[in-house]
């Protein structure tokens, strides 16, 4: 037990360390600038990214295709005295539909709901006591295509519901570290097929999985040319249930690149990496480019 307990505190406080120097704003969205006034600050940002591509009698070959996808963001933040309460809310959808007449095929290319409150009491300039929700799912069924007959994913299969309480450490308004000793997480798959073969790692008996364990969150956010935004985010999962090994820790980063064409058209780029031995002994990589509308309010 004294060997597992010096391990865990090892791997947390070699992560903090590491990235130390990454953190605050979720993205352009998601922060509380230290200085901005007491009360409530609210907005949201929306945008629509579409591709088209059709072949008639084309010598060189080719297939019609139309692709479609909606990104959008919304913020609620609260500051009093002491006091911080950060809301978000990101949804994505998209999907790609390709081939004409009878062989047309619908491709999902995004799907995401992710929701997270977060509350802070203020304990120094830069560190916050701070307690955080999250919650993500998706929308539709997944497939693993070119089989798109067997369902691989669904809403709230998998769902995911993170509780975490720790300290909050903002150094300025660009980063923010989320370091959480004290956090639940709850793997839910609701739906039977998917919970009778043990996906995601809930046991095949059941429909949920509860891991107890530290969590590390770091976001960063920076304008880096004139109209160019880098945003990312990067966390960590360890459960203190299982034998505690590096491969055994979840790992999810996000990078978004987005560059401002005008006030309405906007150009980006994003990659998510995913690591949880749980789901799948390989690493997941998903990789968007789009050039779209935007509207921010």
């Amino acid at each position: 037990m004294n060997k597992k307990i010096t391990i865990i505190a090892v791997i947390l406080f070699t992560i903090n360390f590491s990235f130390a120097q990454i953190t605050d704003k979720e993205d352009d969205l998601k922060t509380l600038s230290s200085d901005t006034t007491d009360g409530w600050e609210k907005g949201g940002v929306f945008s629509l990214t579409f591709g088209q591509a059709s072949f008639s009698n084309w010598a060189a070959g080719g297939i019609n295709s139309f692709s479609f996808n909606a990104l959008g963001g919304l913020f609620a933040n609260y500051k009093k005295n002491n006091l911080t309460w950060d809301n978000t809310l990101d949804l994505g959808y998209g999907f790609q539909r390709q081939g004409k007449d009878d062989n047309v095929s619908n491709l999902k290319t995004d799907d995401k709901l992710d929701f997270a409150t977060k509350l802070g009491l203020k304990a120094t300039d830069k560190i916050y006591y701070a307690a955080l929700v999250n919650f993500k799912t998706q929308f539709a069924d997944g497939f693993e295509y070119p089989d798109d007959s067997t369902v691989i994913s669904s809403f709230m299969a998998p769902g995911y519901l993170l509780t975490a309480l720790g300290i909050d450490y903002k150094p300025n308004k660009d980063l923010s570290v989320f370091i959480a000793p004290v956090t639940s997480k709850t793997t839910f798959v609701n739906n039977q097929e998917l919970a009778d073969i043990g996906a995601f790692g809930v046991d095949s008996t059941k429909n949920i999985r509860n891991e107890f364990g530290g969590y590390i969150k770091t976001a960063y956010s920076k304008e880096i040319f004139k109209n160019v935004s880098f945003n990312t985010k990067l966390d960590f999962f360890l459960n203190y249930l299982d034998e505690p090994e590096f491969n055994k820790i979840d790992v999810n980063w996000e990078v978004l690149l987005a560059m401002k064409v005008n006030k309405f058209i906007t150009a980006n780029i994003s990659t998510q990496l995913i690591y949880d031995i749980d789901v799948s002994k390989t690493r997941q990589l998903k990789e968007v480019l789009g050039i779209g509308f935007s509207v921010k309010f």
